[in-house]
């Protein structure tokens, strides 16, 4: 029997003023139109944007509105050369804001926007690549970072400040020099606040390239200090909860060395930017340059279950959303699923 209603979480407000309620509700399935596709979603991530937007904090979102942005699953209605495809993707300004996002069982996605799942990716691994490895591509391609420079990734054991390494490295940057709160990385930022170390691991020349995912005032300070001459500092956030966002810099120090302050935004692309970003992507992970967590990594959470994960502390690990337990021909859908219909280079 054909079904002709799913689940989804939805969010909506009665009025303006009033905050949005998240809540688990059964809709008409969509049907295609136009140039579209109908993917069935296999899983979907929560990213903070997400949860940003269940608090009502997106002043372009719409209402009632279906949230998400990254997704995996197979294209499972629209033109034939389509049907059965795997795919990954994430959104613009407009998926999970102004049109119907991916935490459902179906989605429509237009049809320019359908990437090719990578064959080295499960679903689940696929699903969590969209926000976080757009968002690292972005910084680097607006901070146009080539071979011949030096990288320093700040928050670099981050969902953003990882891929950013890794992008970095798939770029053929000269040298990626990482840096968090914690020992694993080149820098401690919690032992070493003014960052001196940086300049021995740069030859005292310091980095060309700063990639910030923190959004720490002081720590930003700190970076321009050490930024070398012509350096690009590009960063995705600022803080928050209230706390101040004025910065103050040494304006003699940054004409001097014509440093250049980038920020970066990915509300602000297109979906055509995105969809052409996970292509990028997309080759570099069957190059085996890329790579995301294991399955095992990831916390699960089924669409039921998805209201409560949206409001809990994951602990840093990423949450996904289990929406469907098995691909089309009955395997897992923590399995890689290879067809080959739809070219990375389109």
């Amino acid at each position: 029997m054909a079904q002709h209603t799913m689940k989804t979480l939805r969010l909506a407000r009665s009025s303006p003023e009033s905050p949005p309620i998240l809540s688990l509700e059964t809709v008409p399935k969509p049907t295609v139109k136009g140039a579209f596709v109908l993917v069935k979603i296999h899983a979907a991530s929560i990213q903070p944007s997400d949860k940003m937007n269940a608090k009502g904090l997106f002043a372009l979102t719409t209402y009632p509105r279906i949230p998400g942005r990254d997704f995996s699953g197979t294209v499972v209605d629209g033109p034939d050369d389509l049907i059965g495809e795997p795919v990954y993707g994430t959104g613009g300004p407009a998926l999970g804001f102004t049109v119907d996002g991916v935490h459902a069982e179906y989605c429509l996605v237009p049809q320019e926007a359908v990437v090719r799942k990578p064959e080295s990716l499960s679903y689940l691994q696929a699903a969590s690549v969209g926000v976080p490895f757009t968002t690292a591509l972005l910084c680097l391609q607006r901070a146009r970072a080539t071979k011949n420079d030096v990288v320093l990734v700040l928050g670099a054991t981050g969902a953003v400040g990882s891929a950013a390494v890794q992008v970095a490295n798939a770029i053929g940057c000269r040298r990626v020099i990482t840096a968090s709160r914690r020992d694993i990385t080149d820098v401690n930022v919690v032992k070493d606040a003014a960052l001196d170390a940086v300049a021995g691991l740069t030859d005292e020349k310091g980095p060309d390239v700063v990639i910030d995912t923190v959004g720490d005032i002081s720590l930003m300070k700190a970076a321009l200090g050490v930024l070398a001459v012509k350096g690009r500092y590009a960063w995705i956030a600022a803080p928050r909860g209230g706390a101040s966002t004025d910065l103050t810099f040494d304006m003699s120090q940054t004409y001097r060395k014509e440093h250049e302050l980038i920020g970066c935004n990915s509300l602000n692309y297109s979906l055509a930017n995105m969809t052409e970003m996970m292509r990028e992507l997309l080759v570099w992970f069957e190059d085996g340059k890329l790579a995301t967590k294991a399955d095992e990594e990831f916390v699960l959470v089924s669409l039921d279950d998805a209201v409560d994960a949206y409001g809990k502390d994951a602990g840093g690990k990423g949450v996904l959303i289990s929406i469907s337990d098995q691909d089309p021909e009955g395997r897992l859908f923590g399995t890689p699923y290879i067809r080959n219909r739809i070219p990375s280079t389109v």
